[in-house]
């Protein structure tokens, strides 16, 4: 069973649903033996990072998502906000976050050489990737994916950075380690190739 994170966030229910027209088992849980016991755990959501943490705290899902899944070995996806929350921090709120992956997430510039960009990024972008990964078998480089954010990764490690994409600067899309994914991107709303990378992870085998 794949166990979708409920820390009072929204679209849970699209995750949910593009799984089971995927065809696989999941529910949308905020039990801590439910999610230390699935073969697989997915941290989507929108929302502001100091919120999804304190959310996160307050359920008591903090520590076992860094103990019985990240450090577990358990195949653990983050999407959006998922992503943030992976790392160390957030400027968003000052929030520390579950330190997963090392690094911050930082917000888009306000302008970029004298262009006034907008925040936030809500949009189709290509993501390019720039190392391999099970995640994205079977995916064209340079594919369209939608984004919703404010906020971006920056990992301490680039062997942690799979993808990246362009939004006024280049930034990092999705990171990886070990066991651990993340993609900046909402896979749920990015059709085809969203389906194919959720479906991927779904089926990845450590």
């Amino acid at each position: 069973m794949i166990a979708i994170v409920d820390y009072r966030a929204g679209n849970l229910t699209s995750v949910k649903r593009a799984l089971e027209h995927l065809g696989h088992e999941c529910e949308i849980t905020d039990r801590a033996e439910r999610i230390a016991s699935a073969s697989r755990v997915i941290l989507p959501g929108v929302g502001a990072a100091g919120a999804t943490m304190e959310n996160l705290r307050a359920l008591g899902l903090d520590e076992v998502l860094k103990r019985d899944v990240a450090a577990a070995g358990k195949p653990f996806l983050g999407i959006c906000i998922g992503i943030q929350v992976l790392l160390d921090r957030s400027d968003e709120n000052a929030a520390e976050c579950l330190g997963v992956i090392h690094g911050h997430a930082a917000r888009y510039p306000e302008a970029v050489d004298g262009c006034a960009l907008k925040v936030p990024q809500i949009g189709w972008n290509r993501v390019r990737q720039t190392q391999a990964h099970p995640i994205f078998a079977g995916v064209p480089d340079n594919s369209w994916f939608y984004f919703v954010n404010s906020y971006y990764p920056i990992v301490d490690d680039p062997k942690n950075a799979i993808a990246v994409s362009d939004y006024g600067i280049q930034f990092v899309a999705a990171i990886a380690k070990s066991n651990v994914i993340a993609t900046q991107f909402h896979l749920e709303k990015s059709g085809a190739a969203g389906l194919k990378l959720l479906d991927n992870f779904c089926r990845w085998n450590l």
